[in-house]
């Protein structure tokens, strides 16, 4: 099902005569029918408010949402043939897995309404594809973190639903759990083919498994596209700082004679003419070499497995620390460390709007 977002913009009056608040601003997009998107921002970007318009759960101040080409706008919730699942599981814990899955369908009413039979062999199917046929007869209580997540994502699945909605489902696994259940969501949203949205504020999540990830701020869109398109070639520096881990270092930098300067060192060449900008190299962006011409004073080295982060100052960085990552093969000894870069790693920025700057960039 296409999901089409039209102009769309919820703006909530002020409670203490202060300016009104607007949560989603302009919000224009068209979500592929049978595609995993992801809604990616800090919080208060308008992420879930988004999510929420979409669901029904919210009434929009201006604009339009289309499932397919039907317009939903003013459709209540129930009607929309949507699937939410929640931050918090929301189950009921006085019923059994079986009976959280089967109350969707329990609610339904005249023409919808199906036999008891039907019933428990949808119910089947949804806990067959997330994978807790064995756990049927448990409470919520008996279930570790996960298992309720899936139970949830079951409850939402088993009215076969037009779009399935997530909002942060999850925030509250931990590390292990995290990895093993996005993948998971990641296969039933392919075998399903249902058109998914996918709220986080963890970056990770939303490259992991999204077709296309929508990065926000301040109820606008900044970029969408494809995560890796996204993290190779950012808009701006606020997406560029937003996506990555460790985070993209940021130095100021000049361009003089098409030479690329970060401080006094003369990095890269370059087509721009004469101007300041702001330079971003992602921490794999360095290559470890003695006669390198980024030149660093070395704060410490952590070894981590493969990978060495060695972490260093220069003056012209504008985060804390400088932040790179390289082999573990490599030895790091001395003070000063000397770095060539990777120039499909590094992105300009004008130093006045943030805005990347189309350029070439060479050793």
């Amino acid at each position: 099902m296409k999901v089409v977002l039209q102009n769309l913009t919820k703006i909530y009056p002020s409670q203490d005569k202060g300016p009104d608040v607007t949560a989603v601003n302009n919000f224009n997009f068209e979500i592929p029918d049978g595609k995993l998107i992801g809604l990616l921002g800090p919080s208060g970007c308008g992420k879930s408010t988004t999510l929420n318009l979409i669901s029904g759960l919210e009434t929009p101040t201006s604009g339009k949402i289309f499932f397919g080409d039907d317009d939903v706008t003013d459709l209540p919730p129930e009607h929309r043939g949507v699937g939410l699942v929640f931050q918090s599981y929301a189950l009921y814990p006085h019923m059994t897995v079986l009976q959280n899955i089967l109350f969707p369908l329990e609610n339904r009413k005249g023409k919808e309404r199906l036999s008891k039979e039907e019933m428990n062999a949808k119910a089947l199917e949804a806990a067959h594809l997330v994978q807790i046929e064995q756990y049927l007869k448990r409470k919520p209580a008996q279930l570790s973190g996960g298992q309720q997540q899936r139970v949830a994502i079951a409850r939402a699945l088993v009215k076969r639903p037009r779009v399935l909605l997530l909002d942060e489902p999850l925030s509250n696994l931990d590390a292990r759990l995290r990895l093993q259940t996005r993948e998971e969501i990641r296969r039933i949203q392919r075998e399903t083919g249902i058109t998914t949205v996918f709220v986080t504020h963890d970056q990770e999540e939303a490259m992991s498994i999204s077709d296309q990830i929508v990065v926000m701020k301040d109820g606008i869109i900044q970029q969408i596209d494809a995560p890796q398109t996204v993290y190779d070639h950012p808009v701006n520096l606020f997406v560029a700082k937003f996506l990555g881990t460790p985070p993209i270092n940021v130095f100021s930098g000049e361009v003089k004679d098409h030479m690329l300067y970060i401080g006094e060192d003369a990095v890269l060449k370059t087509d721009l003419e004469d101007r300041k900008v702001i330079v971003g190299i992602r921490p794999e962006g360095f290559i470890l070499d003695e006669n390198g011409p980024l030149k660093c004073a070395k704060i410490g080295v952590q070894v981590m497995g493969r990978d060495t982060s060695v972490v260093s100052s220069h003056p012209a960085s504008l985060n804390d620390t400088v932040v790179s990552i390289i082999s573990a093969e490599n030895r790091v000894e001395g003070e000063t460390v000397r770095f060539a870069l990777k120039p499909f790693k590094t992105v300009l920025f004008a130093d006045d709007t943030e805005e990347a700057l189309d350029c070439w960039l060479s050793d």
